[in-house]
């Protein structure tokens, strides 16, 4: 039987990083099977997904918590299948002058209909020409089959009105598994 587990980690940026946490789940008969990584100011922040035989699941958990030793802040937790029904998968997509507020404003909408966010990326750059800050989103979120989008549309599209960003909400379809 296999034990799945989510791990994230903190430590300073330098090479072999990655490295020394894929030895820690090879060691120990783990497969790493999904994961988001990225270099922020200075730090190394990742969380990824791995299965592991159960008799070893304790193994790696020593294994990964030795690190710390060397800088590394993990948090290992076992994951939880959940069951669905069938997603379509969609791609949010804002562009915007920069403000407070933003991530809230979308996150609200998207709560208050029950929908979760899959993935998150933001970033802020200048707009050539005049140094003004700008402001990008990208968030996949899966939803019901049958779930109104048409009005989940209208529903972003006030709120682009109300914040002055233009949000674009793409069908795109499901991983392949």
């Amino acid at each position: 039987m296999q034990q799945h587990l989510v791990i994230s980690l903190i430590s300073d940026d330098k090479p072999g990083v990655v490295e020394k946490l894929s030895a820690a789940v090879a060691e120990n008969g783990g497969n790493w099977e999904d994961s988001r990584m990225a270099h922020f100011a200075g730090k190394f922040a990742g969380i990824l997904r791995v299965s592991v035989p159960a008799d070893a699941g304790q193994g790696l958990r020593e294994a990964l918590e030795a690190l710390a030793d060397e800088g590394y802040r993990i948090q290992v937790e076992e994951s939880l299948a959940v069951a669905g029904g069938p997603l379509q998968i969609l791609k949010l997509k804002l562009v915007g002058n920069d403000r407070p507020g933003i991530v809230r404003e979308i996150s609200r909408a998207l709560a208050a209909r029950q929908i979760n966010m899959e993935q998150l990326e933001t970033g802020c750059s200048s707009v050539p020409g005049s140094g003004e800050p700008l402001f990008t989103a990208e968030c996949t979120i899966g939803v019901a089959e049958d779930m109104d989008l048409d009005g989940l549309r209208d529903e972003l599209d006030e709120i682009a009105d109300e914040l002055g960003v233009e949000i674009d909400c793409e069908e795109t379809s499901p991983p392949q598994l």
